[in-house]
């Protein structure tokens, strides 16, 4: 496998990650604090993709393989809970 494989592997293992936290993102004033934030959105970004990754990456360990719908309902579930703490959602 050459470089150009593993690359396109690792963008595909990581892209659900990164849809997720662009939706999260996209929708967080909708469904999170109306407050200012004292983190910028690049950072909550960066945060809520590497929690997505560290899951994904769990799940790769934990079964075997990749792709399995367990490991995405994990993955929406920890960026959920995740972008809740990050905007204070408990304080709304």
């Amino acid at each position: 496998m050459g470089p150009l494989d593993i690359a396109n592997h690792l963008l595909n293992f990581v892209a659900p990650a990164a849809a997720v936290a662009l939706v999260l993102l996209l929708s967080g004033r909708l469904v999170g604090s109306r407050s200012a934030s004292a983190m910028s959105v690049w950072l909550r970004g960066v945060i809520l993709f590497a929690v997505g990754v560290a899951v994904l990456a769990a799940g790769l360990v934990l079964w075997g393989r990749d792709g399995k719908m367990l490991t995405y309902a994990a993955l929406v579930v920890a960026c959920a809970t995740c972008q809740w703490v990050l905007v204070r959602g408990w304080k709304a």
